[in-house]
């Protein structure tokens, strides 16, 4: 079973990923931001290290679908190699941050590794707005992330919405978090649970 947890900067996948494999006992797969080389650097200039943050998330994200392919057990990936394309890079070249040639250099290259991956059974997209998002990081204190500005979580947001309406990869179950706590309050993670067992029934 592979279930791939999906939304924007402070949404909570993270902490919404480890909590699913402690309950159903299954592998976790995180996002490359620790020791990530140019995560701070891109956010001190997103236009010098798009291209490059981009390609080592994506390559990063291609090695976590083979080794789920590999492993033959059961992984909650935190984020998808689909974001990485479709929201991220997309909004780095509409924003002008990424020119023209190193855009259809990434796509390119995406299209390529894409055809080879295998969709989620479920994708759960968390979808939060920005003063959730906000808090959220603000709340876990990363340094080169406070300077994100609202536009830039904003304008991902508009296009994490477009992923999930035109997404046909899989069962995708959209969860709204802006009410709920699930790392503090065991309600709102059963809430969760539930829609998340429902979902697997159905995709079995």
């Amino acid at each position: 079973m592979h279930i791939a947890i999906t939304g924007n900067i402070g949404a909570g996948k993270t902490t919404l990923a480890q909590l699913l494999a402690n309950h159903y006992g299954w592998d976790v797969l995180y996002e490359a931001v620790e020791g990530n080389p140019y995560l701070a650097d891109f956010y001190g200039d997103m236009e010098r290290w798009a291209f490059n943050l981009q390609i080592y998330f994506l390559n990063s994200r291609f090695e976590q679908v083979k080794t789920i392919r590999e492993s033959g057990r059961s992984v909650i990936q935190d984020r998808t190699i689909y974001e990485d394309a479709y929201i991220f890079a997309t909004n780095l070249y509409q924003s002008g941050n990424m020119i023209e040639r190193d855009y259809q250099t990434y796509r390119t290259l995406f299209n390529n590794m894409v055809s080879t991956v295998q969709a989620p059974d479920l994708m759960i997209y968390l979808r939060a707005d920005l003063p959730k998002l906000r808090g959220q990081i603000q709340k876990r204190g990363r340094s080169f992330e406070q300077s994100i500005s609202d536009d830039y979580l904003q304008s991902l947001n508009t296009l994490y919405e477009e992923f999930a309406q035109n997404y046909t990869g899989g069962e995708l179950l959209i969860i709204n978090v802006n009410d709920l706590d699930y790392s503090a309050y065991q309600s709102d993670l059963f809430k969760i649970i539930q829609q998340i067992d429902e979902r697997l029934a159905v995709s079995l």
